[in-house]
């Protein structure tokens, strides 16, 4: 009977990725290679797929050329902009999957909260929420409307790749974006936000809850536009205690995955593989492993046994080399890379790193990361 089903699930696949359409009506490619898929549901790999978090971006000289001429938002919001520098990577590096460049802080922005990016910096809220009486300025409804220009970017995109990768679609999680929103920009200790979650916790509450809303139908919106795939990136669990991420992400993350999936079956949508990654928090993998996302993304903090052990047997690990050890010596990154392959194991698998790959990371780390884990199939 197991057997029958595989095959029944194989064939099902297959006919939802020859008759896939885009929100015109016109047929998607085929896809030609679905490794990243398979692995996600658990299922047999030609290989071990690999892909890199913020694969597009400053680590590419094209990628600097693009940002020469335009704002990084305006890259965000013109689909044709968007989509050129999702693809630059996939021409040098043999990837296994694509993810549209966009980036987390773009529902802040269709909240009405002005986001800048200045050099050396990084985003910048110019007005950051600093009362919950601030709340009323954001216009809640209808945000997703105001991120359309991500679905025709995905859109765009699903026909560039000519079905060569499967593509992921993403956001960021409610917990990182209030702290976004509180903190005014990046922070090395959410005091701010922390300070939410024990003076106003019905406001903080209600805060995570209208962002995990607008996420769900962000990403319904996804889906419906091409996204093969997701990932909600927790990326601000570092400075949080396990409680508090029980309390302030956890739920949440939970919401998002179901209430996604309850309106996809409302408008019988077929669900996608869903990955949740949440940076810091590798004290709480048991409970992740739980939430009904078909991969957990491991950091780097963790050992991959481990990281497999405590995750269990049914739900596919992504990971997690250090960013940093993309700077060594190409000889000693390869042994790194055959070293958590080996950990890892081939079955129910995606190669990463354990955060977003950094900006002066050498191109040819980036060529002996995905060459190593395709030559050595554990």
């Amino acid at each position: 009977m197991q057997v029958i089903l595989k095959y029944l699930l194989a064939f099902f696949t297959l006919f939802c990725g020859i008759f896939a359409m885009d929100p015109t009506g016109k047929p998607f490619p085929v896809l030609k290679n679905d490794n990243l898929l398979r692995a996600a549901r658990g299922e047999p790999v030609d290989r071990i797929p690999v892909w890199v978090m913020r694969q597009a971006g400053r680590y590419l000289p094209e990628f600097q050329e693009v940002r020469a001429k335009h704002d990084f938002f305006e890259v965000c919001r013109t689909p044709e902009l968007a989509c050129e520098v999702t693809m630059q990577p996939l021409r040098r590096f043999d990837l296994d999957a694509s993810i549209i460049f966009s980036d987390i802080l773009v529902i802040p922005q269709a909240y009405g909260m002005t986001v800048e990016m200045q050099p050396g910096k990084g985003p910048v809220f110019p007005e950051p929420l600093v009362e919950p009486e601030d709340m009323k300025k954001l216009t809640i409804e209808n945000a997703v409307e105001r991120l359309d220009y991500v679905g025709k970017a995905i859109t765009m995109m699903r026909h560039m790749l000519d079905g060569k990768v499967p593509l992921i679609g993403f956001t960021g999680a409610p917990w990182t974006l209030m702290g976004y929103m509180i903190e005014g920009g990046g922070s090395k200790t959410m005091s701010k936000a922390k300070a939410w979650l024990t003076e106003y916790p019905a406001d903080s509450k209600r805060l995570l809850t209208n962002l995990t809303n607008t996420i769900v139908d962000y990403l319904f919106m996804q889906v419906k536009s091409g996204a093969q795939m997701l990932q909600v990136f927790e990326s601000s669990c570092d400075h949080i205690s396990k409680d508090e991420f029980l309390s302030a992400s956890l739920p949440y993350l939970k919401d998002i995955r179901d209430k996604l999936h309850e309106k996809l079956k409302a408008a019988n949508i077929a669900t996608v593989p869903m990955t949740v990654f949440a940076k810091g928090a590798m004290h709480s993998l048991e409970e992740m492993s739980k939430l009904g996302y078909e991969v957990v993304g491991i950091d780097y903090s963790i050992d991959p046994i481990e990281a497999r052990h405590r995750v269990g047997p049914n739900v596919t690990v992504q990971g997690n080399l250090d960013p940093q050890d993309m700077y060594k010596p190409p000889e000693e990154l390869r042994e790194l890379v055959k070293d958590m392959v080996k950990k890892f194991g081939k079955d129910r698998y995606i190669a990463n790193l354990g955060h977003g790959i950094t900006p002066q990371t050498p191109i040819e780390s980036m060529s002996v990361l995905v060459e190593t884990v395709h030559a050595h199939q554990n």
